[in-house]
């Protein structure tokens, strides 16, 4: 017997599992999507930081390789991070229980702040997380000359 009740059809097996009121809508993942595709692109997270020295993109990608990711600067100052997370084969004798993972194509862009190198923009990936650092040019101080007074 459920305890949760499902107002989009059918209840819920286990007490532990938490109702999703977006569960039986066309779009999944809390964002709008395109009919047919997966909302991967709201499921990349992404922590950018700002140091003395540069700027610092993580990306949390599990089981992506780095030869299914792109790293690109376009437009002057648009960072591009895409890739494609690939679908697990289906066997014919599997039975699923839960499917949570997404897959499918994933992108998220930033507009760089005009103290950038995007020359020198440089990505690594390690143990399922893309660090992206993008260096900071040196700040010109515009020059102050002092004006005598006279009178």
């Amino acid at each position: 017997m459920s305890l949760i009740p499902s107002f989009f059809g059918g209840r819920r097996n286990n007490m532990f599992d938490l109702w999703d009121p977006f569960q039986d809508f066309p779009f999944t993942g809390g964002a709008l999507s395109v009919p047919g595709e997966t909302a991967s692109f709201a499921s990349t997270r992404i922590d950018w930081k700002e140091t003395p020295e540069a700027h610092v993109f993580k990306a949390d990608l599990p089981g992506v390789k780095k030869e299914e990711v792109k790293v690109e600067v376009e437009e002057g100052r648009i960072l591009q991070i895409s890739g494609d997370r690939s679908v697990e084969k289906e066997e014919k004798n599997d039975k699923w229980h839960r499917v949570e993972r997404s897959s499918g194509k994933f992108m998220r862009r930033f507009r760089l702040p005009e103290n950038v190198k995007v020359d020198e923009v440089k990505a690594a990936m390690e143990n399922g997380v893309l660090t992206v650092t993008v260096p900071k040019a040196e700040v010109q101080k515009p020059d102050v000359k002092a004006i005598d007074i006279s009178g």
